[in-house]
């Protein structure tokens, strides 16, 4: 179980016994299944963005989904399933925060 002190949680792309998450554009089409959970509700053509609350991003060369805690807040349902698509796929569930990029 996430904390509720949690901002952010990533779900990487490695199994608890490190090994890569086959296929290699899962994380993308996780994102792609959630982009209809948006702040405001889903739109026309908000299906072709993802989620501000479900973003697909790479760290370190591992695939991985950013899940925002406000979609719990917002859609308890959609926040338990791509929390259990993480427990059922055994993949590293971390809890964290994203910093913004300040390279320029």
């Amino acid at each position: 179980m996430v904390p509720t002190s949690a901002k952010e949680v990533f779900i990487l792309g490695q199994t608890s016994a490190g090994k890569a998450f086959r296929p290699s554009d899962w994380a993308e089409r996780l994102a792609g299944v959630m982009s209809q959970f948006r702040p405001g509700g889903a739109q026309p053509g908000s299906h072709l963005l993802y989620s501000p609350w479900c973003i697909p991003t790479t760290l370190n060369g591992v695939k991985c989904v950013i899940v925002n805690r406000d979609l719990r807040d917002y859609d308890p349902m959609a926040w338990d399933f791509v929390m259990n698509f993480g427990k059922d796929n055994d993949l590293q569930i971390v809890e964290a925060c994203s910093m913004p990029d300040t390279r320029k």
